[in-house]
């Protein structure tokens, strides 16, 4: 019997991408009117952006993700090479930016959104293949030495982290044997070492999280500024609209720091629910894969919704001081066109597995 579109996993979605876009322009406000001069003109990009990305949502609901698991080489390969194009000397690249006439898009994000693809749609194809270290788990190490030197080139080792983690998970969940994965991880330690040694700034990142105090007027800046902020709005916040620590005391409030001004501004029964919502749009992830009509479908789910989980924890996790600052988006609510229409991308994709599944 076959199943139907996950109406819970919609309606999250949808109340999701309102309270995004609310606490946005909240947070958002005195950068856009010091550098644009209307406190509405991130809302604006933001808003175009959730528009295509609700088209493209649709889009991926009605599309057999089938079809799209037979052009997966495709989709990989071109999302890397636009990734590609960030790091070469043509002008049309600066850091993680690729502009496109008049936009600016993150390819490290559709590189995100491929990889989930490609790792659902190789692993369905192996079966129990995924079982042996040279079949099932050396080809996706390749993948991941490819693409690391040209995302830590960028430089974003958050992202990179998003990749190594979705890539475990997925092979863990397909069958992998532990023992390879963990000799895995442990390989890769000294690689992600030197990646942090040879950054000043990355080494400076995890010297001041151990101790930002020390560090208060540099690197431990930002972890202070979004503690004090967390802090101040208390239990039922300052209510919305009234965040101090967005009038330009803590950087990038809008993007990497938006659950830090959520906090303040709604409290910790706001961010809690917040969280709470991602949580439920997760455990529906988890819901559809179990009810999928077949191991790709079942991947597929898998894959979008540890990615959704893992990008909040760490997100959040920098907000509060756990965790070193890694410069990831928040999904739903941080700035930026690329993450958020990849995000509702990948729910459109979820929404179609779900119609395919059987019914429980």
């Amino acid at each position: 019997m076959e199943g139907g579109l996950d109406l819970k996993a919609l309606l999250v979605t949808v109340f999701l991408l309102f309270c995004g876009l609310l606490v946005l322009y909240s947070a958002s406000a005195p950068f856009s009117i010091r550098h644009y001069g209307s406190d509405g003109y991130m809302l604006m990009k933001q808003l175009l952006a959730a528009g295509f990305g609700v088209a493209v949502l649709a889009f991926f609901a009605l599309f057999d993700y089938h079809r799209l698991a037979a052009i997966n080489n495709v989709f990989m390969i071109g999302a890397f090479g636009l990734t590609v194009l960030t790091i070469l000397p043509l002008g049309i690249g600066e850091g993680r930016w690729l502009f496109i006439g008049p936009f600016a898009v993150q390819p490290t994000e559709f590189l995100k959104f491929s990889l989930i693809v490609y790792l659902a749609s190789a692993l369905d194809r192996k079966g129990e293949a995924v079982r042996s270290f040279s079949e099932g788990i050396l080809p996706f190490v390749v993948v991941l030495g490819l693409i690391g030197p040209v995302v830590l080139s960028q430089p974003d080792l958050g992202m990179f982290l998003v990749y190594g983690g979705v890539t475990g998970a997925l092979l863990f969940l397909a069958g992998a044997r532990l023992r390879h994965l963990a000799a895995v991880g442990a390989a890769g330690l000294p690689f992600v070492f030197l990646a942090i040694r040879l950054a000043p700034y990355r080494f400076a990142r995890i010297v001041s999280f151990f101790n930002p105090g020390a560090y208060s007027t540099s690197s431990g800046y930002q972890t202070i500024q979004s503690l004090i902020a967390i802090g101040s709005g208390g239990v039922f916040g300052r209510g919305l609209g009234a965040s101090r620590a967005k009038l330009f005391y803590l950087p990038q409030a809008h993007n990497d720091f938006i659950f830090s001004v959520a906090a303040e501004e709604l409290g910790l029964l706001g961010a809690v629910l917040i969280l709470g919502l991602v949580a439920l749009l997760v455990w529906r992830a988890f819901v559809i894969s179990e009810r999928a009509a077949d191991r790709l479908g079942r991947l597929l789910a898998l894959g979008i919704g540890f990615t959704i989980a893992f990008q909040t924890i760490l997100n959040t996790g920098v907000a509060v001081g756990l965790l070193p600052v890694t410069g990831l988006t928040f999904p739903f609510f941080s700035n930026g066109g690329s993450s958020l229409l990849v995000t509702l991308a990948m729910i459109g994709v979820l929404l179609n597995v779900s119609r395919q599944g059987v019914r429980g």
